[in-house]
């Protein structure tokens, strides 16, 4: 019985609905929703009242805006406000002045992105069209935030503030889509034979040199930075996954070597028996659908192993098509959860958290791990230098360490190099990681 356990948390509805159960229980460890007076009543550890109307004075009041209680999806009408220095919207009358949970709902579901709106260039969920973004929290894990706030509220009331979040344990994961295994290497002799003749009729005779000694042997590929990565790792106690894209055939948007290249075949086999790996679902995956199974099918072959986590190549998905095709072949674990567009939270949430398919109104086994930073936003999307993006990823980690959340980063084998368009974005994340793990 809950009642005998003071670090449990009870939370009291009028009505128990899927959305409410799914948020409780995804914001709160130690976590029970009853819809028994009685038993809230005899409870003896934290008490939440999730309802209209005031129960007995030991307990956290806090009043429904309404969202949990509705079926379907509608646009929502959301006047944001301050309070605390910190932002909130649906507001209600209770012992907070909003709905912890329907906002947290809203944001976590990616409510907004099943409702009609613009499209990027891409014909991804343009991030302009966000909350966050209008309402200039994007930078901010809002959920993580308000989490903390409703601990000190429990805490000031001289309450067992024991309701953190399960997995509320700062962890950083580095991780890596292999989007181009090589730049020079192990492609037709055609293809290096044009892109010799382009480079020099464009007097970049930078290229011109490299491509001759890399291709002649007297210089390493300069893409194949991948021994350098493991020395990171193992130097700073790294655990990093990898993203492999693993196309059948290329376009535009798909440059990598093909699958059926041995080359590839043997880097793909050689990091995946020391790190974690997942697929990188091409960009042609998101049009022609056959095609996901078979990539899938593809990779597991060469690296002889299950693949059961992914992040989508662009990032390019859509709620909820994206997910059902992802779980209908397999995948776990999904970590195409920001945008591609400028870095931010793009759930407001800097934890792993269950997909709930708005839909079908329920909780899916699919497991969303949510990032913050992409050195690609950096450069293409915000123009940032080297320099400029290391403030940046520092800006991040510090934020999510302060929330206890998991800090994920997005990097790419071609950005971390030693050519000189390059270097300085190699020496910012060596040196990012030698400031908070060395």
């Amino acid at each position: 019985m809950e009642s005998s356990h003071t670090n449990s948390l009870l939370v009291y509805a009028k009505h128990i609905t899927p959305r409410l159960s799914y948020i409780v229980s995804t914001l709160f460890s130690n976590a029970t929703v009853t819809d028994s007076q009685d038993r809230f009543f005899l409870h003896k550890g934290i008490k939440i009242n999730y309802s209209a109307d005031k129960i007995n004075s030991d307990e956290l009041w806090v009043v429904p805006y309404g969202l949990l209680t509705e079926q379907g999806i509608r646009k929502q009408a959301i006047d944001c406000f301050e309070w605390a220095g910190m932002n909130f919207f649906f507001a209600t009358n209770g012992d907070l002045p909003f709905d912890i949970f329907s906002a947290s709902f809203y944001l976590l579901t990616r409510y907004e992105e099943y409702l009609p709106h613009e499209l990027d260039q891409y014909g991804r969920y343009s991030h302009t069209n966000s909350l966050a973004y209008k309402e200039g929290f994007l930078k901010l894990p809002l959920v993580n935030l308000w989490i903390q706030m409703f601990e000190g509220y429990l805490t000031k009331r001289n309450q067992n503030s024991a309701i953190r979040n399960q997995n509320s344990k700062f962890n950083f994961v580095p991780t890596y889509d292999i989007d181009i295994a090589y730049s020079y290497l192990h492609k037709p002799v055609w293809k290096n034979v044009a892109g010799f003749y382009r480079d020099l009729l464009q007097g970049k005779f930078e290229q011109v040199m490299e491509r001759g000694n890399v291709y002649s042997g007297r210089k390493k590929d300069p893409f194949d930075v991948f021994d350098w990565m493991d020395s990171l790792h193992e130097k700073y106690r790294l655990q990093p996954i990898y993203f492999f894209l693993t196309i059948l055939k290329r376009g535009k948007f798909d440059k990598n070597l093909l699958a059926r290249s041995k080359a590839l075949q043997q880097l793909y086999q050689r990091l995946s028996k020391i790190y974690i790996t997942g697929l990188h679902p091409s960009w042609q995956s998101g049009t022609d659908e056959w095609l996901l199974g078979k990539e899938l099918k593809t990779l597991e072959n060469i690296i002889q192993k299950p693949v059961i986590i992914s992040r989508n190549h662009y990032l390019r998905f859509t709620v909820p098509h994206s997910y059902r095709r992802l779980m209908a072949a397999g995948i776990k674990d999904d970590y195409s959860m920001a945008y591609g567009t400028i870095n931010g939270f793009r759930a407001s949430y800097t934890l792993p958290f269950s997909w709930y398919d708005l839909e079908q109104e329920s909780v899916t086994g699919l497991v969303i791990h949510p990032f913050c930073f992409m050195e690609a936003n950096s450069f293409f999307e915000q123009g940032y230098s080297a320099e400029e993006a290391g403030e940046e990823i520092q800006y991040y980690f510090d934020v999510v360490k302060k929330v206890n959340g998991e800090f994920i980063t997005l990097f790419h084998n071609h950005f971390l190099t030693e050519q000189p368009e390059w270097i300085g974005w190699r020496r910012m994340y060596e040196d990012f990681l030698e400031k908070n793990f060395g």
